[in-house]
């Protein structure tokens, strides 16, 4: 469970991961040898995994974006999964359970690239894309510092 100073240092954090230890701890009210106890702590708890940055595809040429849900052909699990490991364009890629197997997220420069991923892909699994329009939600930790079910605070946000 977080307490409300954890949380003020992971809004921080989440805002910008890269801020000084000195600035977060005046964000959060503490010294800096507390803030830098606290944030060990909730690395160790394994609440913070890492630091990283945030990269915007479109600024390397990747202007589309594509869902694909997957459904491999008996006896292809392995070979399909194996596929996407082993494709850049795939960023993201989820196992899931019900009538197909993987729903992944590609960036791709063209709809002709995609047509080759997909291609490679044809002799092992059926596929069902869907071009993203736009992205209202970004990837985002679940109820951190927002209003969870019915306009309730999330569980230990404060």
């Amino acid at each position: 469970m977080l307490d409300s100073l954890d949380q003020k240092i992971l809004d921080a954090l989440l805002q910008d991961s890269r801020i000084s230890l000195k600035a977060l701890a005046g964000q959060v009210g503490l010294s800096s040898p507390a803030t830098s106890e606290r944030v060990r702590r909730l690395e160790e708890r394994g609440v913070i995994r890492g630091f990283t940055i945030e990269i915007d595809p479109r600024a390397l040429g990747y202007q589309l974006q594509a869902i694909v849900r997957i459904k491999p052909l008996p006896g292809m699990l392995h070979p399909v999964q194996k596929l996407i490991e082993d494709t850049a364009e795939f960023c993201e890629c989820d196992k899931v359970t019900g009538d197909d197997c993987f729903i992944a997220r590609l960036y791709l420069r063209s709809i002709d690239q995609l047509d080759h991923i997909l291609d490679r892909i044809a002799d092992k699994a059926q596929t069902s894309t869907s071009i993203v329009k736009s992205q209202p939600i970004k990837r985002r930790p679940p109820g951190i510092g927002r209003r969870g079910v019915g306009g309730k605070a999330a569980e230990g946000a404060n």
